[in-house]
């Protein structure tokens, strides 16, 4: 195995955390890479992973290891772009990290267009609600919503939508029709709130504002339960227009308290902490940030 095979092994282990999960990354099998590893262990003359009952972690020597050779990947990977020229598709494999509702409804269907213009890229979608961790997961860069926890990460947004509070059109013909946000506190909520703590929200309108917070009987940890609760009448809930957009559109849901203001929410490409983005996840990130574009003014 030449030297960039060898580093890319090395770093898949780091990244994912194990022999078994590089392999699946690499597609190949668990022996090839743990001998890989021996291999560079013993070309190099050091130990470069330490083994133990929780599992791979990088020695002193490894780290640097690691940290010189996903920089020396980097390089390569920018330089074969460059040789080809600007006007040649990506190749390779593009990992990328995704809240499964908005992925689902707005990203997933035009993967298609964007293979197409690169035929030799191969791209890997983790779709996930929680934030999982963009190094250890392999990920070339994640979308995600809302505030970001971590201002250590190299993030940009890219798109914005407002919140609406949305019910079914039967829903509000038996429950009634809110006129100002504390008529919201009569009605029965879903609410997509891990530990069913309730959502606060703030609403304004001109100078007046209103805080309510909504405690349902009905919570998620997955915005995929929200929808299909609300679509069955279920009651109430605050979410994105994005998160029901199809629904908006052919009316199956209708928002309501439109001449008052939630905070809108954000989407955000973040890239891994330390990495500088590659020009496959440039390309994907203005691809998504474009698709955004046209949907909000088609």
């Amino acid at each position: 195995m030449d030297r960039l095979a060898a580093m890319e092994t090395f770093v898949r282990v780091i990244e994912s955390g194990s022999f078994s999960a590089a392999a699946r990354l690499l597609r190949v099998g668990q022996p090839a890479v743990s001998k890989t590893v021996a291999q560079l262990e013993e070309r190099l003359g050091v130990k470069l992973l330490a083994r133990s009952t929780r599992g791979l972690t990088a020695t002193e020597a490894g780290q640097n290891f690691y940290d010189r050779a996903r920089r020396v990947l980097e390089d390569a990977d920018e330089a074969d772009l460059v040789a080809r020229g600007a006007g040649t598709g990506l190749t390779g494999r593009l990992r990328v990290s995704a809240a499964v509702t908005f992925a689902s409804l707005h990203v997933v269907p035009r993967l298609p267009e964007f293979l197409a213009a690169h035929p030799g890229l191969d791209i890997e979608v983790v779709l996930d609600d929680r934030n999982i961790d963009l190094v250890h997961g392999g990920i070339d860069v994640a979308l995600r919503m809302g505030e970001l926890a971590d201002s250590a990460l190299a993030a940009r947004r890219i798109g914005r939508a407002p919140r609406l509070v949305v019910g079914t059109p039967a829903y509000w013909k038996k429950a009634g029709i809110p006129r100002v946000p504390v008529d919201l506190l009569a009605h029965d909520h879903v609410t997509y709130s891990p530990g069913g703590a309730g959502e606060a929200w703030t609403f304004r309108k001109g100078g007046e504002q209103s805080t309510v917070t909504l405690r349902g009987r009905l919570s998620f940890s997955a915005a995929e339960g929200v929808r299909a609760a609300v679509l069955a009448h279920g009651g109430v809930a605050v979410g994105s227009r994005w998160m029901f957009s199809p629904e908006l559109a052919a009316g199956r849901l209708k928002p309501v308290l439109a001449d008052w203001e939630l905070p809108p929410t954000d989407l955000w490409a973040v890239l891994p902490a330390g990495r500088v983005a590659s020009t496959k996840a440039r390309t994907f990130i203005a691809f998504v940030e474009q698709m955004l574009t046209d949907s909000a003014s088609g």
